[in-house]
């Protein structure tokens, strides 16, 4: 399998799943909404409804019921990076190659399309009610997303990233911060797909151990990327964690032992998904390749 291919086809699939659920540019309210969906619109990995997808599919998932979470979890990712980018927090200018959202449209309107995804992401999602009004999984998927994008998922490790920064952080504290800020959306993704194809409680838990150790690996890759890569490359700023007091897993241990952690966490993620009777052959390569991308 030629899993750059496969993953540029799917990806063009969950674009065109996204795009449809975003609102029409128009109003006296078109300002926000523009930078809303400039927001979504300005490229990424589509990582977060690619994993839900291929967990769906595995499975043996085949509704479209998935596609409003699919979308709802992608504008939960992208508000959460319009408020990081804020002054208030990272003060970054340019996010997947283009001008941030505060950058090109002002803070003002930067805070209120976030605000404005992460309310349309709900609207969004419980219009798989409107596709399947008697699946009760639906409204399980729904606390699934909202408390791990909350205070005890993303945002709360959000808010322990921000009071560390500029102090010593031990281990700890930063496997944590990763957990939560990174791991608890890629663990949504892979539960809600797997809940909404009919899973059992024992293959969901195992199907969220795997994601959260994806997660980590895909955190600390991250932070290898900052410190050794180019804004061309990237899309972003580089040198950013640095620049902002933040502690980060190969500035505690190294870049070469940061590389070991990440290809072990990756390893046994997709391991833990081997053990399932289920198979998806492209979900598993492409959670491997995450351990290897240089952006």
């Amino acid at each position: 399998m030629d899993i750059k291919a496969e993953t540029a086809a799917r990806t063009e699939q969950v674009n065109a799943v996204i795009a449809a659920y975003l609102p029409r540019e128009e109003g006296r309210q078109k300002t926000v909404i523009s930078a809303m969906n400039y927001s979504v619109l300005a490229g990424g990995k589509r990582l977060r409804p690619m994993l839900m997808q291929e967990t769906y599919r595995m499975f043996g998932g085949r509704s479209k019921v998935i596609e409003p979470f699919m979308a709802a979890i992608e504008m939960i990712h992208t508000y959460s990076l319009v408020h990081d980018d804020l002054p208030a927090m990272d003060d970054d200018e340019y996010r997947r190659g283009k001008k941030t959202t505060h950058a090109r449209y002002g803070e003002a309107m930067g805070i209120l399309a976030g605000d404005g995804l992460l309310n349309l992401a709900f609207e969004t999602a419980a219009k798989a009610f409107d596709i399947e009004p008697g699946n009760a999984n639906i409204g399980k998927a729904l606390q699934i997303l909202a408390g791990k994008a909350g205070i005890y998922g993303m945002l709360g490790g959000q808010c322990v990233d921000v009071e560390s920064e500029g102090q010593a952080v031990t281990k700890e504290t930063l496997l944590f911060i990763y957990r939560l800020k990174t791991g608890a959306l890629l663990e949504a993704a892979m539960v809600i797909g797997a809940l909404l194809a009919g899973a059992t409680k024992s293959e969901q838990k195992q199907v969220e151990l795997a994601a959260g150790e994806l997660g980590l690996a895909f955190q600390i890759q991250d932070d290898i990327l900052d410190m050794t890569s180019t804004t061309e490359t990237l899309g972003k700023p580089v040198g950013s964690d640095e620049k902002n007091g933040k502690t980060t897993y190969p500035a505690l241990f190294g870049i070469e032992a940061s590389a070991r952690e990440v290809e072990r966490l990756s390893k046994s993620s997709v391991e833990r998904l081997d053990a399932l009777v289920v198979k998806n052959e492209f979900l598993g390569q492409l959670m491997a390749s995450l351990a290897y991308r240089e952006s």
